[in-house]
C-alpha cells in the first residue's frame, strides 16, 4: 500500500504541484524555488520522494497527479480518524466541539453532508 503521508514542507510543494499540473519538471523547479526558496536538487528529491509514494507521476519531465487532493486529504482523515479514534466519526466530531463550538452555518453544512451520505 502507497504511503500518502507528508510533512509540512512536502505539502507545500504538492500544493504547488497540484496548483499547476500539468507543469515540466523544469518549471516545477523554478516554482519550488521562488515559492520555497529550495535549490533544484531539493525540489527534484522531494518530487521523487512523492512519485515514490504514488501521489505524483514524472513521465518525460512532465509531473501530473495519479491522486486529486481532495482524495489525498480525504484518505489521511480517514486513517486520523481510524487510528485515533476507532474509527469513530461521532467520537472525532465530540472531541473536535469540545474545543470549538461549531458555527449555524457549520451545523447547517454538516446536516446537508450526513443526508447526503443517507442518501
Amino acid at each position: 500500500m502507497s504511503d500518502y503521508k507528508m510533512g509540512t514542507a512536502e505539502a507545500k510543494f504538492a500544493d504547488l504541484i497540484w496548483e499547476n499540473e500539468p507543469l515540466t519538471s523544469g518549471q516545477l523547479s523554478k516554482l519550488g524555488e521562488g515559492a520555497l526558496h529550495w535549490k533544484k536538487t531539493t525540489c527534484f528529491t522531494v518530487l521523487k520522494r512523492l512519485c515514490d509514494r504514488g501521489i505524483f507521476q514524472n513521465q518525460g519531465g512532465t509531473v501530473t497527479s495519479l491522486i486529486s487532493r481532495r482524495e489525498f486529504y480525504a484518505r489521511n482523515s480517514e486513517v486520523y480518524v481510524e487510528e485515533t479514534f476507532g474509527g469513530s466519526l461521532p467520537a472525532f466530531l465530540a472531541a473536535f466541539g469540545a474545543r470549538k463550538k461549531l458555527s449555524d452555518r457549520e451545523v447547517d453544512e454538516l446536516q446537508k453532508l450526513i443526508e447526503q451520505m443517507r442518501g
